[in-house]
């Protein structure tokens, strides 16, 4: 019997858990990349690219093709750069929420202390 369905989950997400890997899905998510053109959008060094991207290749998320000595990376699934915009928009509405929460505490007059 294999690993609980949360429990793989959890690990897929924990894939997800790093801002560089986030990034070359969003940029993956848009179109084909080579390593070279990913580079100064990820922000990262080559040798540390190469990791990332190593992750997300044993993890089946990302798959590479070589046309000569150019490495070419695309998602196996247009289902990452869903889950990618859908994360974006959670997110948009927990911070619109807390934006909200911000004003509202500074629209409030101040009380003094009682004691």
């Amino acid at each position: 019997m294999g690993a609980p369905l949360y429990q793989l989950k959890a690990e897929f997400f924990k894939t997800l858990g790093h801002p560089a890997r986030i990034r070359v899905l969003e940029l993956l998510s848009e179109r084909e990349c080579a390593v070279a053109e990913m580079l100064p959008e990820v922000g990262i060094e080559a040798s540390h690219l190469s990791q990332q991207l190593a992750v997300l290749r044993r993890s089946n998320l990302v798959i590479a093709r070589r046309e000569g000595s150019t490495v070419y990376y695309r998602l196996t699934s247009p289902e990452v750069a869903e889950l990618l915009r859908v994360a974006r928009t959670i997110l948009s509405g927990v911070i619109s929420d807390q934006a909200e929460l911000l004003t509202g505490l500074r629209a409030e007059p101040e009380r003094p202390a009682r004691g």
